[in-house]
């Protein structure tokens, strides 16, 4: 995702989960709370059997004004076994994720909102500048969210391993000034090759 989406919990590390989406309105004025489709996210969550990372598109007519949640809501998603949330809104009561402790990734902090309404469940919804589907595999860090593609999922850990590997031996080379910039560049080519990123 681009760097609109921003980890608001850095100090709880990595997260990564099956994407559940939803689209909110919690800046529009006026009209009735509508969270019955909430509770039906909820029921969701509790069946899965692996963790999930709930996707959430904000929808209102004010944009800056978007607060999706706070921590009840962050509460009440974890106990359902959601890890946490990536959102284009913003959120409220960052302390008290802590106390579960549930990621957060978002545009930032805003005060309070209008009455919640789900628009949509389980869609496909564009976040961040990429389009997420329930069933995607999210992964966060402190640097931001991706979205892993199913087919690379299987090879993943195997090729993570080798990549830090790989990175530890060609920031070694890096930082070693008696060699001269072409050979260094010859040297992590082969690396490269040794480790099976490039022929």
């Amino acid at each position: 995702m681009g760097g609109s989406i921003k980890c608001q919990t850095p100090a709880y590390g990595p997260m990564i989960g099956t994407a559940v989406t939803c689209e909110m309105d919690t800046s529009s004025p006026g009209g009735d709370v509508a969270i019955n489709l909430f509770f039906q996210q909820l029921e969701h969550l509790q069946e899965m059997e692996e963790p999930a990372v709930w996707v959430v598109k904000a929808v209102g007519s004010r944009p800056d004004h978007e607060c999706i949640l706070g921590d009840g809501m962050a509460k009440n998603l974890y106990s359902m076994g959601c890890t946490g949330v990536v959102t284009d809104g913003g959120l409220r009561d960052l302390a008290g994720f802590a106390m579960v402790p549930f990621h957060a990734f978002a545009r930032g902090t805003v005060i309070h909102h209008t009455p919640m309404r789900f628009i949509s469940i389980n869609k496909p919804v564009e976040v961040g500048g990429i389009t997420i589907k329930t069933g995607d595999t999210i992964h966060g860090s402190s640097e931001g969210v991706i979205r892993i593609p199913k087919s690379c999922i299987e090879k993943l850990p195997e090729r993570a391993a080798k990549m830090r590997a790989f990175e530890h031996e060609a920031h070694f080379l890096c930082r070693q000034p008696e060699i001269n910039p072409r050979e260094k560049a010859v040297k992590i080519r082969e690396l490269l090759v040794e480790y099976g990123f490039a022929k």
